[in-house]
């Protein structure tokens, strides 16, 4: 059985090991391929593991050995479901590894809002606290979370974890989520309609999957609605946010700061309006990324593998689709 992995690179740089897939097939593992190289690379391949490298209805149909396809993330929109369905290829995802690594790096890009520690320490290390006739000294407002309001936007398990955590740190939790679920046990919290998370938190984070529905469904009309001293998160997906609203939000100082792990385009492009913005932190799309959450990925897509090889697939994520 002929295994291809197309993009194995962002799961494992070299501290993970693909030996067990290797045991269940002729393995090839590609750290990238590019657009151009997928048909080749796919064409006698019997098993696909995929992160971002895009698996087209056409790959599809230049791929005759093909039978299963995983996808080494929890989104899936990078595979043609519909297509891969028609010629009865079930695809799997890894529906659960990333919530608690997500939901610390949210509060790590909240917690450098709040006290720009990065800043800090620059201006340490540039001698102005040894030139300061103070003992201490401080270059921007340090915000105090205990009593401010979070507002999440999207209520699943990232989203549940992340209220949590802003829980833990004295906050109010309010929820946005179009499908009704069960409230959590910690008090105070709320489920509000969307305008309402936008217009009443101090923090709103996004926790949406990203749709054909709700993109850039972030406009100025939501970001009009926020408190001028709010700060806006998103780690979820760029594409849920009109980038250009956001910028022109920030740097009129409608709101007053945002963190993004995500953008539209990524690996982001020079033009992004975001990179030339005020107040705004972007870091590469690494809230997945910790060794854990990597380590948690792997042993899953091993599971996938070994599930569909025993007849038995999981996590299928196309199963309207597939024949019969």
């Amino acid at each position: 059985m002929k295994i291809v992995v197309l993009d194995g690179y962002t799961l494992n740089p070299g501290d993970l090991s693909w030996e067990e897939i290797g045991k269940l097939g002729e393995l090839t593992v590609y750290d990238r391929t590019a657009p151009k190289e997928i048909v080749e690379r796919t064409r006698k391949a019997e098993i696909i593991l995929t992160n971002k490298a895009p698996v087209s209805a056409i790959t599809l149909e230049k791929s005759p050995d093909l039978k299963f396809i995983t996808v080494m993330a929890t989104g899936y929109d990078i595979v043609d479901i519909a297509a891969a369905g028609r010629r009865g290829i079930p695809v799997s995802n890894v529906p659960v590894y990333g919530t608690d690594s997500v939901a610390q790096f949210v509060f790590a890009l909240l917690l450098e809002l709040c006290h720009h520690v990065g800043a800090h320490q620059e201006a340490v290390k540039a001698d102005e606290w040894t030139a300061s006739p103070d003992w201490c000294f401080w270059k921007t407002p340090q915000i105090f979370l205990k009593g401010k309001k979070m507002g999440i936007v999207g209520f699943g398990r990232i989203g549940r974890r992340v209220g949590e955590l802003a829980h833990a740190f004295g906050m109010e939790v309010m929820a946005f989520d179009p499908q009704s679920q069960q409230s959590p046990a910690y008090d105070p919290f709320s489920w509000k309609s969307l305008r309402e998370v936008f217009a009443e938190a101090d923090v709103v984070t996004l926790h949406s999957p990203q749709t054909r529905d709700n993109a850039g469904f972030v406009n100025d009309e939501l970001l009009d609605l926020m408190k001028m001293e709010a700060f806006f998160i998103n780690a979820a997906r760029g594409g849920l946010v009109d980038e250009k609203a956001l910028s022109e939000a920030l740097n009129n100082g409608s709101i007053a700061a945002a963190a993004v792990d995500v953008v539209s385009i990524e690996p982001i492009r020079p033009d992004n309006p975001l990179l030339n913005t005020q107040n705004c932190l972007i870091s590469p799309h690494i809230a997945w990324a910790s060794l854990g959450a990597r380590q948690t990925l792997m042993s899953e897509t091993i599971k996938n593998i070994k599930e569909y090889i025993s007849g038995n697939s999981i996590n299928v994520v196309n199963k309207k689709f597939l024949k019969g």
